[in-house]
């Protein structure tokens, strides 16, 4: 009888690990799909300015609704069975309309159709998925303050944690206690040797970000909003990696400020475009109170590209200054439109680039290239081939 009951208790040991497994399995595919959902709706995520304007946390993304696999038995009206439908090679499955186009209003109707559901995302769960493999670009150790630390091993006691027991010191204090004492026990508890653990501080990784905007006239209500939706993009993705960021925002006319966070995606500007304020205002910040020498220094522009004829040669002079002490400077020019030849800005940062300062450019012509900008300055590969 015992033989017989030990086969009859597995099939349901199985089962419940099945039944385990495939929940499991179900959840993780769930999950994925969702995952996939939202960073295909990332561009238009991105690019939506109610998060800066209303201060939303939260965002609204429609994903498919999952169904599982199943058979589904044919309706008498139909008479065509599986592989005799009048299609041929080539032609795409599941067309939602005439031409495969977008849905429209039409009359009702008893065709089959599929269903959507609205999810609610955290705008920090979409921070994490855009930031998975994104980081500062030249990012390198600098000295300075860190709240950092770390447990670093630092030799042996007779007291501690029995997790921290050293068996293999504890056998040779044994072994030379024992050589002295031939009669003594084998071990005792002063042959225990326990190890030691220290906090050391790690050397700070210190980075100051500057956000410089230009927000004269010529930068449309519309050029000003791009800009401050990829700014306030990379601020919440480098608040999330890394602890000892300063942001510095900046934005200037023909004369340039300092302003809050708060301020700075609020500001609006009018007259001329003069850049070398702006430059000027940023170096002045940077060596008043981050030293390029012990903090890792960046600057990311944002203008239309215009720029002041006779403010070439000392935007140039600013610029220069800046690169050849940052680690990165990285230019979005916000343009409607094609340019037929490079912009006053964009001579400015390709100068830039010709020294062989780190630097990058991204045009941004719509709210769609948003996530593309951000991926550009922030992918490895993209930085390793910027000029």
């Amino acid at each position: 009888m015992k033989s017989d009951s030990t086969p009859n208790e597995l099939p349901a040991v199985n089962g419940w690990y099945e039944l385990f497994s495939r929940g499991s399995r179900d959840w993780l595919r769930h999950s994925e799909k969702i995952r996939e959902a939202v960073r295909g709706h990332l561009p238009q995520i991105v690019a939506g300015s109610d998060i800066i304007n209303d201060g939303a946390r939260t965002v609204r993304v429609p994903v498919r609704m999952l169904e599982h696999y199943r058979f589904r038995l044919r309706t008498p009206d139909e008479s065509q069975g599986v592989g005799q439908g009048k299609v041929k090679p080539g032609d795409v499955l599941g067309q939602s309309g005439p031409g495969g186009g977008p849905r429209q209003k039409g009359e009702g109707g008893n065709e089959q159709g599929g269903a959507e559901l609205m999810l609610e995302f955290k705008v920090d769960d979409l921070i994490d998925w855009m930031w998975d493999d994104l980081q500062l670009p030249n990012l390198q150790p600098r000295v300075g303050p860190s709240e950092e630390w770390e447990l670093q091993r630092e030799g042996w006691d007779r007291r501690g944690p029995r997790s921290r027991l050293d068996r293999r010191r504890s056998l040779k204090e044994s072994f030379k206690r024992q050589n002295q004492e031939p009669d003594s026990p084998t071990f005792i508890d002063e042959d225990l040797r326990y190890r030691q653990l220290a906090r050391r501080p790690l050397p700070a990784i210190r980075a100051a970000v500057f956000f410089l905007l230009d927000v004269s006239a010529s930068m449309t209500e519309g050029d000003r909003q791009l800009a401050k939706t990829f700014f306030f993009w990379v601020a919440a993705g480098l608040r999330r990696e890394y602890r000892s960021l300063d942001i510095v925002f900046v934005a200037h006319t023909t004369d340039a400020w300092e302003f809050n966070e708060a301020d700075f995606f609020k500001v609006t500007g009018s007259g001329g475009t003069v850049a070398s304020t702006g430059f000027a205002k940023v170096r002045e910040i940077m060596h008043a109170r981050f030293n390029p020498s012990t903090c890792n220094v960046y600057l990311f522009y944002a203008s239309d590209g215009d720029n002041a004829t006779n403010d070439q040669g000392t935007a140039r002079a600013e610029l220069e200054a800046i690169a050849t002490a940052a680690r990165y400077s990285g230019y979005i020019e916000i343009s409607s439109g094609l340019r037929s030849s490079a912009s006053e800005t964009t001579r400015l940062f390709e100068a830039v680039g010709a020294l062989g300062a780190p630097s990058g450019r991204y045009a941004v012509r719509g709210p769609d290239d948003i996530a593309a900008a951000v991926r550009h300055f922030f992918t490895l590969e993209a930085q390793a081939a910027s000029p």
